[in-house]
């Protein structure tokens, strides 16, 4: 039977008295979260779980869905769909919000739709791509549900593909949005790149026959040093609001904020907020990648142990001014059962401080271990026995 195993690990490099609290910040915004990728740490909560209508923010799990079918060979970045009519008729003029400007019966690829989508907005392109991929957009939206509950966002539901109002059925939270993002840059990671980071895009033409360039309103891109992603929402019910990343020395902070009153509040406090989540907070290093940490029990391997190993440079979050106290435990359900392949994700590292709570990180396996034959079974069985 399966046992939960918790190693204290003592550190003497952290174990040093706590010196100050975590940095003080007051968010403008109605509801504000952040929380940095790279230790797992929840640097802010201002009503991280407050439901609210996502507004535009709703077209990250549209892109998300894209993307991963993208990843796994069901969507092909050069395919193209065609823009219906009762689709540009719904999503065309100043009564459909932001659009991409596509016209009746255009073809686009799945790429430029993308475009339309994470830089410009669009509420039209999101509406053909979901048209595209599934053949109705109430399809597609099965789809961002579904992927929804795989992702874990246990408080979100979505109704449409673009975040349209449409009266509370569509509802998300900020941690949710957060996790969501999390959920994109880490599992899409090249898709994230390419698209998300964009600045401008040029689609449709005016009246007058002249190209149509509109900007990312992404606020922190250009302002906030590594700042990549990812996306802005408004409207009368939501308020302005913003999904934000930025990436610094491999440090990667996530913040989402909204219920904010102006275009003009929603960069002024996604900059300043950002800013504060790297300048207020380190990452103080713990183990350097490959490093090994703890070694867990095996059951029918080839070996009776296995070597617990960081997959990456883990590092603790903590106030810039401060030496917390800090508690350090390997936890894993155990004995592992083999065979285990090099690299697999079998443990984790669980780094609690009193400024942050819980800080969660993966332990991978240092070996591949096989499944035991007859004989090394009986010999596993007999030494254990005896010791």
């Amino acid at each position: 039977m399966k046992k939960s195993f918790a190693v204290a690990l003592f550190l003497p490099l952290l174990a040093q008295p706590l010196a100050a609290e975590a940095p003080p910040y007051t968010s403008a915004a109605k509801i504000a979260f952040m929380k940095d990728l790279s230790s797992g740490a929840i640097l802010y909560d201002k009503g991280g779980d407050q439901r609210m209508p996502p507004a535009s923010l709703a077209k990250m799990m549209t892109a998300h869905v894209a993307f991963r079918l993208i990843q796994q060979g069901q969507l092909k970045l050069d395919t193209k769909f065609t823009v219906r009519p009762e689709t540009w008729k719904k999503w065309h003029g100043p009564e459909a919000g932001s659009t991409m400007f596509l016209s009746v019966g255009e073809q686009v690829s799945v790429e430029n739709l993308l475009h339309g989508i994470v830089t410009l907005s669009g509420n039209d392109a999101c509406v053909v791509l979901a048209e595209g991929i599934a053949g109705t957009e109430d399809a597609f939206v099965a789809l961002m549900n579904q992927e929804a509950k795989r992702m874990g966002l246990t408080n979100s539901h979505f109704g449409n593909s673009n975040g349209w109002p449409d009266e509370g059925v569509t509802y998300v939270t900020a941690r949710d949005l957060a996790r969501l993002a999390e959920g994109t840059i880490q599992e899409t990671p090249d898709l994230y790149k390419r698209f998300y980071a964009t600045t401008s895009f040029t689609w449709g033409k005016t009246m007058g026959g002249n190209q149509i360039t509109q900007a990312n309103r992404n606020p922190i891109l250009g302002r906030i040093p590594g700042a990549d992603g990812l996306k802005t929402g408004h409207t009368e019910e939501a308020g302005y609001g913003f999904t934000g990343s930025a990436d610094q020395g491999g440090r990667r902070l996530v913040m989402v904020v909204a219920g904010l009153d102006s275009f003009n509040a929603r960069i002024e406090e996604s900059v300043r907020f950002m800013d504060w989540g790297f300048r207020a907070w380190k990452a103080q290093p713990l183990f350097k990648k490959d490093a090994l940490v703890e070694t867990a029990d095996v059951q029918l391997g080839s070996a009776r142990t296995v070597g617990l190993v960081a997959p990456r440079n883990l590092a603790v979050t903590m106030p810039r001014t401060a030496s917390s106290n800090i508690q350090v435990k390997v936890v894993y359900n155990g004995p592992i059962k083999a065979p285990i392949a090099k690299g697999q994700e079998i443990a984790q590292l669980v780094v609690t401080t009193p400024d942050t709570g819980a800080q969660t990180m993966p332990l991978v396996a240092a070996e591949a271990v096989t499944e035991a034959g007859i004989f090394g079974r009986f010999w596993n069985g007999l030494t254990s026995f005896f010791g």
